[in-house]
């Protein structure tokens, strides 16, 4: 028995023209870092709208507030570290969570997201539409950012 087939269905490609970038107000107060990072992640490259592609930028901006009272579970804030090294023999350069937290939290943050986005050109455009601020203000008003809650 035969089939009659009468077409194939197109794939959908969002065009430069047809993407909407909208503003995302999130507050991380008392939010998980690597549960909120992945969500976050995931709104920059735009992976929740129907019109995701995975070689164009469909991604929102992403506002986020109080990242100094983010939450992290077990001993992280002793035992995590983040290396630097400055290129020269012996630069190595280590610092734990909580010495992060305390000197520079939206760093904190930009790297947990940035572990999180795929290793290309793409992911590092995408990256510098995260807006990150360690306090509860902002100084994005002008472009109405939506609040949305993540997680939980």
């Amino acid at each position: 028995m035969r089939v009659a087939f009468f077409g194939a269905m197109k794939t959908y490609v969002a065009k430069p023209t047809d993407r909407e970038r909208n503003w995302v107000l999130v507050d991380a107060s008392e939010q998980t870092l690597g549960r909120l990072a992945t969500q976050l992640a995931d709104l920059l490259r735009g992976k929740r709208k129907p019109e995701y592609t995975p070689h164009m930028d469909t991604g929102d901006f992403v506002v986020v507030i109080n990242a100094e009272r983010i939450a992290v579970t077990g001993n992280k804030l002793k035992a995590k570290r983040y290396y630097k090294h400055s290129g020269y023999p012996g630069g190595l350069r280590t610092r734990t969570l909580a010495e992060m937290l305390a000197r520079r939290p939206e760093e904190v943050i930009r790297l947990a997201v940035k572990g999180m986005m795929p290793r290309n050109r793409l992911a590092r455009k995408q990256l510098t539409k995260l807006k990150v601020y360690a306090g509860p203000e902002h100084p994005h008003a002008a472009q109405q950012p939506k609040q949305i809650e993540v997680g939980a």
